[in-house]
């Protein structure tokens, strides 16, 4: 009988040690992490073609994830389900780009968007490509990037504005300014032009909270989350932004003798709130799984998400906000701020949860009929069906599931 490969995981990847000799970790369909003893861990995938024993390089982690590297397996082995020797593509390929002539501004922004793509998030890294390939690329293509001026780059950026486009013009003069940024840096181009475009362009109209609130944009963001490179504990910190929607104030400051993972409760105390009233966090299992696997690495510490600097503080206000901005997200897009606007929106106008209940796990102010607050457990038994409802929906959404709304999901 075979023997059955366990998948590998994140958490052993990155736990590797190095060992005096090289060693591999299996994750199955020929995909393995080749540990050295230097401390490499560099992807490889054996298969075979043409009844010869091959192997492909994929990278190095952490710079290429392992989701990444499964794909990667993926696609080559729909190659090879093809009958093409996935190796000899990626030849073909690697000779193709050096005929290429190596300094017009399509061949340069490749490069760049190539080069910096693993620092992005996924959804980031395709709508900029998406971008450069219907907006920028059929007017610049051919042209020697050292020869493009602040004319032309404006021609193309107001022919965004001319469809109303603003926001995307805005953009992409950015990413322009930064393609040619790395094309004087690399001595393809002498000076970048784009700065000589200050004040060039119509001003974008201002969003009045940075939030995703469209579910269409909320699955991609669950995926970069997954997906993010930097810390773990940040990590975990957004996935619960999204699935508690608290304040970031409260998020960051979150202790572990707060939690109650039998009950799945996190009970906050009076004055950590801004209302000063105590406030209870019922907790979804995904979010209780989230804990769960936290807590062996920051359980010794005070906070949940402690400082990286000490277990004593924690995480910066900053914390959240940069992981954003580092997965591709604009401050006008989203901010950790915007997880609540989000779930306050989508729980309303998507999944018809009874008003009043959203309010009081948001720890807003909510009167009885008598003008009374209510206590902190008010509707706790529908708040704990709504936060579960709340993280399945999610689950649909980063899974990719169609969008179709449904009413009264909680109470009526």
């Amino acid at each position: 009988m075979p023997k059955v490969i366990k998948p590998l995981s994140d958490t052993k990847a990155r736990t590797a040690k190095p060992q005096a000799k090289e060693y591999k970790l299996f994750d199955g369909g020929g995909l393995y992490l080749l540990v050295t003893p230097t401390g490499g861990k560099l992807w490889r995938m054996k298969y075979r073609f043409a009844d010869k024993e091959k192997q492909l390089a994929f990278g190095s982690y952490p710079e290429m994830s392992l989701a990444d590297a499964r794909q990667r397996r993926e696609d080559a082995r729909k190659l090879l389900t093809n009958g093409v020797d996935p190796g000899e593509i990626k030849k073909a390929q690697k000779a193709a780009r050096g005929e290429l002539a190596a300094n017009t501004f399509e061949v340069v922004a490749r490069e760049w968007h190539e080069k910096f793509k693993p620092e992005w998030s996924e959804s980031h890294a395709k709508v900029t490509l998406d971008r450069l390939q219907r907006d920028v690329f059929p007017w610049m293509r051919g042209r020697p990037i050292a020869g493009i001026n602040a004319p032309e780059v404006l021609t193309v950026l107001q022919r965004m504005e001319a469809r109303g486009a603003a926001e995307t013009a805005r953009r992409m003069r950015i990413v322009c300014g930064q393609i040619f940024r790395y094309a004087v840096a690399t001595g393809r181009a002498e000076r970048n032009p784009v700065p000589d475009l200050k004040g060039a362009l119509a001003l974008p109209k201002s969003k009045h909270m940075a939030a995703f609130t469209e579910p269409k944009d909320v699955g991609p963001l669950l995926r970069a989350i997954d997906d993010y490179k930097g810390s773990f504990v940040v990590r975990c910190a957004l996935k619960m932004a999204a699935l508690t929607f608290v304040r970031p104030g409260e998020l960051r400051k979150a202790e572990w003798s707060e939690i109650d993972l039998d009950a799945a409760q996190w009970n906050i105390s009076a004055e950590k709130m801004k209302m000063k009233q105590p406030h209870v966090v019922p907790l979804s299992t995904q979010t209780v799984a989230i804990l769960k696997e936290l807590q062996p690495l920051t359980g010794f510490s005070k906070y949940l998400f402690p400082s990286h600097r000490s277990p004593l503080r924690p995480m910066s206000d900053n914390a959240v906000l940069s992981a954003l901005r580092r997965m591709g997200f604009e401050k006008d897009e989203m901010s950790g701020h915007g997880f609540r606007a989000m779930a306050r929106t989508i729980l309303d106008e998507v999944l018809g949860v009874r008003p009043d209940f959203i309010e009081h796990q948001l720890a807003h102010k909510v009167r009885d009929p008598n003008g009374r607050a209510y206590n902190r457990t008010a509707h706790l038994a529908e708040r704990h069906k709504m936060m579960q409802v709340w993280a399945d929906y999610l689950d649909g959404l980063k899974k990719g599931a169609k969008v179709i709304p449904f009413k009264r999901a909680v109470g009526e």
